[in-house]
Formats: structure tokens, C-alpha cells, sequence
């Protein structure tokens, strides 16, 4: 298999003003290609420290790839970097000129002179835009940008190859599936194909205690890891092709499912929210929110996913008593007696939710997510025709984002339950 390291280009990354997502993205692509990944890194807008890792990193791998540093200011140094590192020279090409002066002439607008430079590309590299019929290509080879005005690189040399990639990611992404990717294909030798079981409702020791004969496995190996609130687990095949390593791994993967069951909320889902949302679709149920500590987190999650509004009815931030008594019909000798923070509380809030809106399905979440009260804790309630429950959650710190969103995953997990045991009862 092909080895290679991924450089990601900008000072901005260092400073962590954005996310890194490229480094993720193509991290899969790759592995899906069969390559491996041996190193990722990133570097800042430094001409001098970005060709010692480049030079570096070439050293070791096959392929390089760099993502960022390709556009049309001073310090973006990626392309002259490396192409001076390897010996490249460069020239301006009349076609990429014309392509991004149509760019800006689309937008109503002049091409700024300082974007000229990024019509700069090593002397007699060859346009690639399509299905590759060159073998394992040699010599150098740009990329069209759809969707910016900097094209990506291929340069290919002593049987290594240096691949520099523009750092927006709604860029570099499309023009890596597009285009990049085929080039890539003669190199391909096998697929790595990763699986992940999503599970609330058990810490990851605890999940990894009840499969850990399953984690010595080499071939599908498979890795626990946590994230703020729920645990996963990561089922991992190398094979001849795709299907081989689905074979590898669906025998794993549903061994894992049997054992985790009452935890287990999906497979290859981005989170739980977006398999709720379907669930209540696909079965013309509704639900309602009546919050406090999560402050609107929980209606939140929901409209962020497509088809919310099918389901979705409405919420209440009930953030003071009052609110919760007036607008949710919690009564003032509950609040009185057992104070906002209790399980009383919250069974009339989402009682009072389900009522206010006339849904299927309301959840409630009051608690002290900072502050001097000892010990921290929340409830997250779901009232429906089938009852009231209430779930309390410990909070092990004073991180208060994060005992929101152990509160908002408590609540979404509460209601995934109720639904599947509703389904069942109903069947």
C-alpha cells in the first residue's frame, strides 16, 4: 500500500482560529483508496519551515499531500515552496488567467492583479480534469478549481508524487472527489473500510469490558473511543476491495450490536439527533422541548437536521421559575418543595410541553450545570401516552458546555428509548 503524510498549510491553523477539518476528510478518502496514512501535521505560513517538513516528509513517504497556502497573498507560499524544493520552475498559464478572470467577471467584479499569481504552475504541467487513462503518470499535472480560482497540483517525480490542494475546504473537497481521486486510483492496492457503532448510556470502559475479546482482533481490528456523552466503536477491515472487507466486517459489527443492544442507537449515523428525526418521520410521530439548563440546545440539535419541521412542534426555554410556571404549568408548590432542580420538576415540564403542544413525545431538562452547588447534577425527563421518565446525570466537573451537553444527549437518548419502546409495545 501506497504510504503518504499530509501537511496542512496556515498559520491560522496554529493559532486554532479554524477547525482542521480537512486533515478528517482526507484522512478517509485516503484510507479508502487503500494508502496509508503515516503522518499529519501542520505547519504555519513559514517558507522556510514548511520546506524542511515538506523535504522531510518526502523523504519518508510516497505521496505528499498539502492542503492550503495556494491563494493569491504573500503568505501564501505552498506552490513556490515546493516547487523550488524539488526544482521545479514555474510559469503563468494563459488558459488559468482567462479561467479566473471568467471567475470574477461572473461575480461582477475585476480580478485583483495579486491573483495572477495563482495562474503559476510548474513549466509543462498538463491540464487532468477526468477519468485517468495515464497508468501511474509521471511529470506534473493541475487540477481546475470549480469553485475557487486556485488549481491544485500533482507533481510526480523518482517515483514520488507531491500533491498540493487548496485549503478552503469547499474547494479542496469537491476538487478532490472530482478529479483527484481518479488520478490517485492506479496507485490504489486495497480498500481500508471503517464501520461505527454509536452507543449512549454506557462509559467506554464499560463497553469495552463487554467486547473485549473483540478488540485483539487484527483483521477487522476494532477501537473504542468517547466522545462528550456517548461512546463508539470503530470496526476496521483491510481487503482486496470493498465488498471483501464489508464480509470482514458485518460479522464484528453485529456481534458488537447483540451485546450492546440497550445502548446501541446506530451504525455509520452522524449522531443521534439525525437518526431521531427520521425515526419520529417514519413513524408520523411528533415531539415538543421545554428547557432550562440546555437553554434551547436540545431544539437546536434537531432543527439542524433536514426534516425537522415534520416532527418538531415547538419548545419553551423556561430559563426562570416563572416561566416554568407560567408557560408550563409546573406548579409553585413543586418548586416551592422540591426547587427547579429535581425530578418534579421536570416531569411537569414535560408534561406541561406535551400538553402546551399537543405532541406525541415532550422532553424536559432543568440542573446546575456551574456554580457552588455540590454535587452538580441535571434531569432530563420525556413524558408521552406511555408516561413520565426521568433520568438524573452527575456531572464530574464544572465545565459548563459540557454539562450541557451531557444534558442534551441524556434528553435525545431518553427519547430514542420512548420511541423504540413505544414502537414495540405498538407493533
Amino acid at each position: 500500500m501506497a504510504s503518504c503524510e499530509l501537511l496542512c498549510v496556515g498559520t491560522e491553523l496554529l493559532l486554532g482560529d479554524i477547525l482542521n477539518t480537512n486533515a478528517r476528510f482526507l484522512a478517509r478518502e485516503l484510507a479508502g483508496l487503500g494508502f496509508t496514512l503515516h503522518r499529519q501535521a501542520v505547519v504555519g505560513d513559514n517558507p522556510t519551515r514548511l520546506r524542511e517538513d515538506f523535504l522531510a516528509a518526502w523523504e519518508r513517504a510516497d505521496f505528499v499531500f498539502l492542503t492550503g497556502g495556494l491563494g493569491p497573498t504573500a503568505d501564501d507560499v505552498t506552490r513556490e515552496t515546493v516547487c523550488e524544493a524539488l526544482g521545479l520552475p514555474l510559469e503563468e498559464r494563459a488558459e488559468l488567467l482567462e479561467s479566473m478572470r471568467g471567475f470574477f467577471r461572473a461575480r461582477g467584479c475585476d480580478m485583483p492583479r495579486s491573483n495572477a499569481r495563482q495562474a503559476c504552475v510548474p513549466a509543462g504541467a498538463v491540464a487532468f480534469s477526468g477519468e485517468n487513462k495515464l497508468g501511474k503518470p509521471a511529470g506534473s499535472y493541475y487540477f481546475p478549481n470549480a469553485n475557487g480560482t486556485a488549481p491544485g497540483l500533482a507533481i510526480c517525480v523518482s517515483g514520488k508524487c507531491a500533491v498540493l490542494l487548496p485549503g478552503p475546504p469547499n474547494e479542496m473537497e469537491p476538487m478532490f472527489l472530482q478529479t483527484v481521486r481518479s488520478f490517485l486510483s492506479p496507485w490504489a492496492d486495497g480498500v481500508i473500510v471503517s464501520r461505527m457503532v454509536r452507543t449512549m448510556g454506557i462509559g467506554e470502559s464499560a463497553m469495552a469490558e463487554l467486547t473485549a475479546d473483540l478488540l485483539d482482533v487484527e483483521n477487522p481490528s476494532v477501537a473504542p473511543y468517547a466522545k462528550t456523552g456517548e461512546s463508539c466503536l470503530r470496526v476496521t477491515a483491510r481487503a482486496k476491495n470493498a465488498n471483501e472487507a464489508e464480509s470482514l466486517i458485518t460479522p464484528v459489527a453485529e456481534e458488537i450490536r447483540r451485546r450492546l443492544a440497550p445502548y446501541v442507537y446506530g451504525m455509520d449515523v452522524p449522531n443521534i439527533e439525525t437518526v431521531l428525526i427520521h425515526e419520529l418521520s417514519a413513524h408520523n410521530k411528533t415531539v415538543a422541548a421545554a428547557e432550562s439548563i440546555t437553554g434551547g440546545g436540545i431544539a437546536k440539535r434537531l432543527t439542524d437536521c433536514p426534516g425537522a419541521s415534520r416532527v418538531l412542534r415547538g419548545a419553551v426555554v423556561a430559563y426562570c421559575d416563572d416561566v416554568k410556571r407560567e408557560q408550563l404549568g409546573v406548579h409553585a408548590k413543586t418548586l416551592e418543595e422540591h426547587t427547579a432542580v429535581s425530578e418534579q420538576t421536570a416531569s411537569e415540564m414535560a408534561r406541561g410541553a406535551r400538553a402546551r403542544f399537543g405532541t406525541d413525545f415532550a422532553l424536559a431538562s432543568t440542573g446546575w450545570a456551574d456554580g457552588e452547588n455540590t454535587p452538580l447534577h441535571a434531569y432530563a425527563a420525556i413524558d408521552s401516552e406511555d408516561g413520565t421518565y426521568v433520568r438524573r446525570i452527575a456531572f464530574a466537573g464544572q465545565n459548563r458546555l459540557t454539562n450541557r451537553l451531557l444534558t442534551e444527549n441524556a434528553a435525545l437518548f431518553l427519547l430514542y428509548q420512548a420511541l423504540n419502546a413505544h414502537n414495540s409495545a405498538h407493533a
